[in-house]
């Protein structure tokens, strides 16, 4: 793809009122605000909505706990040989290997 540098306007400040998302990416599609950056005020903390909160919290619940397994090298080798002709990569291949392990052994018990 051939791309020719574009040199842009230096933006002037205060910066104008935009009426909408669209118009300021194309101002900032053609100006540059690198000369007027120190020059920005500080903007205000914004707090995020209800929902996107309870989706934060949700997703931290259920983050992944790091452990520590000990593999030989074939072992990881393997893993990582089978993982790459499934395109994806090898500790998920392993996470994906141990949850499938987990399911089956857990058939018919209270797991």
């Amino acid at each position: 793809m051939n791309r020719m540098k574009t040199t842009l306007t230096a933006a002037k400040l205060p910066l104008p009122a935009f009426s909408s998302d669209e118009d300021a990416a194309e101002y900032f599609s053609s100006h540059s605000i690198a000369e007027a950056w120190e020059e920005l005020p500080p903007a205000k903390q914004s707090k995020p909505s209800g929902i996107l909160e309870q989706s934060i919290r949700e997703r931290h619940a259920r983050a992944k706990s790091p452990i520590s397994i000990r593999l030989i090298p074939e072992q990881i080798a393997a893993a990582k040989k089978i993982a790459e002709a499934k395109s994806v990569g090898y500790q998920t291949q392993l996470r994906m290997w141990i949850a499938e392990g987990i399911q089956r052994e857990g058939k018919g018990r209270n797991l």
